[in-house]
């Protein structure tokens, strides 16, 4: 098997960025009334500003996920010199796509109108924009195709508008915010989540006189055989633990249940997040690979809050890879928690920084708390 490089990165962040103050005004009141948590969710999470593909004077959407990522891979092709036309393998990840079928990959493709071209796209959410790099690398890696583009995005806004949550959730969430604690478990994701998108060519060959990222490893592994399930969409969970998907369910109930709406179980995510997704998985890499803290030059950890810094921190060294926080990079303050889009626009902004130098190695994690997943990339800059 040949090797494999991210030859080029692009992301697209829609509209101007919206800071804390701001955020009810573009995405809403639920019943009317300000939220209680978001000031408890913000203090904790570390984000300053985010993205969203709202227009902010009008309230109407400015982009589809699709949209959104077909400009990312506009920008990268203008960027490179790329020629769309050439493109041979499309690989695309996001947690909410616009429609539940067909597939992202074949919304982006059409969006593009690009040749025909292989397509996929990953399901899952963080971990399925890290999944759909990993197929575009083998692509290359195995000689498939000459060249892939792979992606990661997100468009939560859509979900995280007032008036997308009923009558009774809006009344339920605006009696709990008496009792912050309890506000924070059901209304807390409103505040964590944002809109972005990015995409990385991957070629067999690194170009000439620029920084390029030679992919050595990505392992993805998931817990799901021994935790439940903690973020979901689409469903409901019943009193045992076990998840109901919507068509369990009367179309009359949609609504009432908050069927789509993205929840999430604070408690089961605090106490399993650092150890299933980060503890027990590297130190296994950390055999397997043989790694050592003192080849790991950068450390981009996906966090969707400053919140796991810590914890982070303190798995790592459990794990027998300890990385100070001077080596550690993230944008979450600035871009916001963008889902499966996160890792390429925080790998697109350090290439972008000038700060990278040839031979530094980057250990690159991504969690997911849906049932527990994560994923670790390893690079080397050409």
């Amino acid at each position: 098997m040949s090797e494999a490089f991210i030859t080029a990165t692009a992301a697209s962040l829609p509209n101007a960025p919206v800071d804390n103050e701001s955020i009810e005004t573009v995405l809403g009141q639920i019943g009317g009334r300000p939220s209680r948590a978001r000031a408890i969710v913000l203090r904790q999470n570390g984000i300053k500003s985010r993205h969203y593909a709202i227009d902010p004077i009008s309230g109407l959407p400015t982009h589809t996920n699709a949209s959104l990522t077909t400009e990312a891979i506009r920008l990268l092709a203008q960027d490179s010199g790329f020629a769309l036309d050439s493109l041979q393998c499309l690989a695309t990840g996001t947690s909410l796509p616009d429609q539940i079928m067909p597939n992202h990959g074949v919304m982006v493709h059409g969006e593009l109108g690009n040749p025909a071209c292989e397509v996929i796209s990953t399901a899952g959410i963080c971990l399925s924009g890290l999944a759909a790099l990993k197929y575009a690398w083998l692509a290359v890696k195995g000689k498939d195709a000459e060249n892939a583009v792979a992606t990661g995005s997100e468009l939560s806004s859509k979900i995280l508008r007032a008036e997308h949550f009923s009558a009774e959730s809006a009344a339920r969430v605006a009696a709990l915010s008496v009792h912050p604690g309890i506000a924070f478990e059901k209304d807390f994701l409103r505040w964590m989540l944002s809109d972005g998108a990015g995409a990385f060519l991957i070629e067999p060959r690194p170009r000439a006189g620029q920084v390029n990222l030679r992919i050595d490893w990505i392992e993805l592994s998931s817990a799901a055989h021994r935790l439940p399930v903690c973020m979901y969409a689409g469903g409901e969970r019943n009193p045992d633990g076990a998840l109901s998907g919507w068509a369990q369910f009367p179309p009359a109930q949609w609504a009432e249940k908050s069927i789509f709406a993205v929840k999430q179980d604070v408690k089961v995510l605090d106490r399993h997040i650092a150890e299933a997704t980060l503890e027990t998985p590297l130190a296994a890499l950390v055999t397997r690979r043989k790694l050592k803290p003192e080849d790991i030059d950068r450390f981009l950890p996906h966090m969707s809050s400053y919140y796991f810094r810590q914890p982070v921190a303190d798995a790592l060294t459990r794990a027998g890879l300890p990385i100070p926080f001077e080596h550690w990079f993230t944008n979450l303050a600035t871009k916001g928690n963008t889902g499966s889009a996160s890792i390429y626009i925080m790998i697109d902004e350090l290439c972008r920084s000038h700060r990278l130098t040839s031979g530094e190695r980057l250990l690159c994690f991504v969690p997911e708390s849906g049932r527990f997943s994560s994923g670790f990339m390893h690079l080397t800059v050409v």
